[in-house]
């Protein structure tokens, strides 16, 4: 599977907030964590997609108050990242 590109037209780029070198960035996190909200990825899935380390991950969907979904398969990822082996 080929990597997926979202397109910010530039004259919306300003209404971010946010400094150019930060946009790609905040953009992978605020997906990242739609797309957790929405069960849509798990939550190693979206830390990775989100280019954070997993302690970082942790803290941002608490932040926004966002329901943390566990199941089995976040508990084998959760012992494989343990283990070293992410």
């Amino acid at each position: 599977m080929s990597d997926v590109t979202i397109m910010v037209p530039h004259d919306k780029r300003p209404a971010l907030r946010l400094p150019p070198d930060a946009i790609q960035a905040a953009l992978q996190q605020e997906l990242a964590l739609a797309l957790y909200q929405r069960c849509i990825l798990s939550s190693g899935k979206a830390c990775a997609l989100a280019g954070v380390k997993r302690w970082e991950w942790e803290a941002l969907p608490g932040a926004r108050r966002i329901l943390r979904h566990y199941a089995d398969e976040d508990l084998d990822q959760d012992i494989a990242y343990a283990a070293g082996g992410q």
